[in-house]
């Protein structure tokens, strides 16, 4: 496959991400996206499937909920625009501001083609939540941009899964977002804040 064909159809409907690689069962009929869900082996019951509360055990929801995790973990959980060595760098922040935008596309066009209320069906699940305060410092990587009008598919999402009653007492007891100030200082790794 060439690395032009991944970005459009027909491979995007079997990652949204549109990146490689992507595993499709012949046995089972699920596809698989994401390294993490692709190379490792089908992990042991968690926590949140013992309750059922926030996972599916259902095939192929509950592979697919792995999937849409590992997307936020490689995508929107690596910004290093907190870490960077320079203070208020405009390549940085421009640079995951564009990577925010484009995994705000990818979930909109999901939500879109499935009608699905959230990532893996009509039930919000550990995915879905994983997503909640990347989502809530978007406003300092991507300014002023007005992903309401651009990607309404994700804002209603989002406004659902911010309106689940476990992440607003997280939000109201001081799970807040850090500052959407450009000027803030920026956290160093192993070196405090620097100013």
């Amino acid at each position: 496959m060439l690395r032009k064909d991944i970005k459009k159809e027909p491979y995007k409907l079997k990652n949204p991400n549109g990146k490689i690689p992507t595993i499709e069962d012949p046995n089972t009929g699920i596809t698989l996206f994401e390294p993490i869900r692709c190379y490792h082996p089908i992990p042991r019951r968690h926590i949140y499937e013992i309750t059922n509360k926030l996972a599916y055990t259902t095939f192929p929801e509950k592979y697919l909920t792995l999937s849409w995790l590992s997307l936020q973990m490689s995508t929107h959980g690596t910004y290093f625009v907190w870490f960077h060595p320079e203070k208020n760098s405009t390549a940085a922040i421009d640079r995951y501001g564009n990577e925010m935008k484009r995994i705000v596309g990818v979930i909109d066009r999901h939500l879109k083609r499935t009608g699905t209320q959230y990532l893996i069906g009509d039930k919000c699940t550990y995915a879905d939540l994983a997503f909640v305060m990347w989502d809530q410092i978007m406003p300092l990587l991507v300014g002023d941009w007005d992903f309401k009008t651009e990607a309404p598919d994700f804002a209603a999402w989002n406004e659902r899964v911010v309106a689940q009653s476990a992440v607003q007492r997280d939000l109201a007891g001081g799970g807040k977002a850090p500052s959407t100030d450009r000027t803030a200082p920026v956290l160093k790794l192993g070196a405090g804040l620097v100013t």
